[in-house]
């Protein structure tokens, strides 16, 4: 039926570098919550949270234009990946990182993203 793309249409290189560069921006936006980053001035948490996000970006920009692009992916597409991709990400540094317990209600929520995913990958025929 062609809900989604077989496996080989899909670009493991888009996703495996997608995941990397939000491996770094998550870092990079909520790192700074579990050290002692407090005692720093707001100006130094910017600049070294700009510093890791400029890793993020070495990985995001060849993820969606380079490779991306190539393999067939819409600009809708790319993005949607790249917000379930965070998602995950985020959620495994929030449990492992943060410490933050996982509730029903943010998992009802993933699911929800989750079905955006079908609707934006669905092929008709």
């Amino acid at each position: 039926m062609g809900l989604f793309y077989s496996l080989n249409q899909v670009s493991m290189r888009t996703i495996a570098l997608l995941v990397v560069s939000n491996c770094f921006m998550t870092y990079a936006w909520y790192g700074h919550l579990k050290s002692n980053a407090a005692a720093l001035p707001l100006w130094k948490l910017i600049l070294i949270s700009w510093g890791i996000a400029f890793f993020e970006y070495l990985f995001m920009v060849p993820a969606n234009n380079i490779y991306g692009k190539r393999e067939g992916f819409s600009a809708f597409q790319l993005k949607t990946i790249q917000e379930v991709i965070s998602l995950v990400v985020f959620g495994v540094f929030a449990v492992l990182v943060l410490k933050e317990k996982l509730q029903w209600n943010y998992l009802a929520a993933f699911a929800c993203i989750l079905l955006a995913v079908v609707f934006m990958f669905y092929k008709k025929g």
